[in-house]
């Protein structure tokens, strides 16, 4: 899902941590880009229904441990294959430390506790906010990129259709606000962090594949100091959560992380960025097919309204003309 979601321009996203390392590109991938942009909006939109499975067995803190285990198993893996390592440099380090914890640890466990009080489908739905996150950040803290009318409309539309998903002239009925606001503060979370990746280890020289199991890593760790202090372990280890975990951590984590970066790598960040635009889709798909969710009509309109509002933001900043002096 967008755990690494492409978010916005502007300090955007995820994708995006500065030029392609060497390494990024060193490797020609074997499958067409549409097959792997396809195959990454399957993996993030299933996604939410494998954090619905895995948080009906175990508590939301360990499903994200488990989730980060395993991505950053899949990471290191490849790293090691590649015979690639991770970053030396104590500030890298410590510029990773804040990303993995905006950009993995807080939002996986924000996901996590949502869906024990909402559907996985408005779970998707929240996560395609991401852009319109980055709009407001865009705004508020980098004062250079001037939004122009389009990109302040789509900011407008974008909300108005997470109004329409929540059903507010009903006065929210038939929707958690904790679990939703979750939701939403996840979805911001991962536009604070790619705005901080962007302001801090732009250019540093190191692969995508490196900083990412690093930044992987270290969330892994925040986790694994946090999640036995405050959640119960599991007494039990049901085969379909379990397996859940795994499929998220390995494939939603770990796999998408790889594949994301090559996108951006071989067709750019806005191209590879569209694959958020998907995600909701399937995700709604997917927890209507396979889990039952109920699915009023408004769930649909306002997710459409979502999208159109976020796909107006990615419009480019007014740049300003400069006048010909005449010879």
């Amino acid at each position: 899902m967008p755990p690494v979601p492409p978010l916005p321009r502007l300090p955007r996203p995820p994708p995006d941590r500065g030029a392609p390392g060497p390494r990024d590109t060193a490797v020609r991938p074997l499958l067409d880009w549409r097959l792997r942009f396809g195959a990454l909006a399957l993996i993030w939109g299933f996604s939410f229904l494998f954090i619905k499975v895995g948080t009906e067995a175990f508590a939301p803190l360990y499903v994200t441990l488990g989730r980060m285990v395993f991505g950053t198993a899949v990471l290191a893996g490849v790293l090691l294959a590649r015979r690639e390592r991770l970053p030396r440099e104590r500030r890298v380090w410590g510029h990773l430390a804040v990303a993995g914890f905006f950009l993995n640890a807080l939002p996986f466990s924000l996901f996590a506790y949502a869906e024990l009080t909402i559907s996985s489908t408005l779970a998707g739905i929240c996560n395609a906010t991401s852009p319109l996150w980055g709009m407001v950040l865009a705004v508020v803290a980098v004062s250079e990129d001037r939004p122009n009318r389009q990109r302040v409309a789509g900011l407008g539309l974008g909300f108005i259709g997470v109004l329409i998903v929540l059903g507010a002239w009903q006065g929210f009925s038939g929707q958690d606000p904790a679990g939703t606001v979750m939701a939403l503060i996840a979805s911001f979370s991962y536009a604070v962090g790619w705005l901080y990746v962007r302001r801090t280890l732009t250019g540093t020289g190191h692969s995508h594949l490196s900083m990412s199991g690093a930044q992987l890593l270290l969330g892994t760790l925040q986790l694994a100091v946090v999640t036995p202090v405050f959640a119960p372990a599991p007494d039990s280890l049901p085969v379909l959560p379990l397996l859940s975990v795994i499929a998220l951590g390995a494939l939603g984590t770990g796999v998408a992380f790889l594949v994301q970066y090559g996108l951006v790598a071989e067709v750019g960040p806005t191209t590879a960025m569209m694959v958020t635009y998907f995600v909701p889709v399937i995700a709604t798909a997917a927890g209507v097919a396979i889990l039952g969710e109920r699915l009023s009509w408004n769930t649909p309109v306002g997710a459409l309204v979502v999208l159109a509002g976020a796909a107006l933001t990615q419009s480019p900043p007014r740049r300003k003309r400069t006048r010909r002096q005449p010879a």
